[in-house]
């Protein structure tokens, strides 16, 4: 339940540009996203820890979008750590596709 929670909140920092698209719902989510990015790094960390401790669709997932939102701690990581940036700014270009598959998956996790 867990990991699905953190795909919801990764998602909606990642998702934050097409929220206030959304009827009824977009500009209160908006605001929601807005105040986590505050957090987005260590958002980022922990999704990427608990999508290794929860392997599987959901960690995977968790993984990609903890890596989009820890790209600025990346390069810290000694000898990985430029290689590992350069996955995160490339998947950044995806940032909003992988935002809302996180939000779908985490959505159908907790249903299911």
């Amino acid at each position: 339940m867990i990991i699905e929670i953190t795909n919801i909140v990764a998602g909606l920092i990642l998702a934050m540009g097409i929220l206030p698209s959304i009827p009824a719902i977009g500009d209160s989510l908006e605001k929601v996203a807005k105040w986590l990015g505050r957090f987005q790094s260590i958002i980022g960390v922990i999704a990427i820890i608990l999508g290794i401790l929860y392997f599987g669709l959901q960690g995977i997932v968790a993984i990609v979008a903890g890596f989009i939102l820890a790209m600025g701690l990346l390069t810290s990581i000694p000898a990985i750590g430029k290689d590992l940036a350069k996955v995160a700014k490339w998947l950044g270009g995806f940032q909003t596709l992988i935002g809302v598959i996180a939000i779908i998956l985490g959505i159908w996790g907790l249903l299911f």
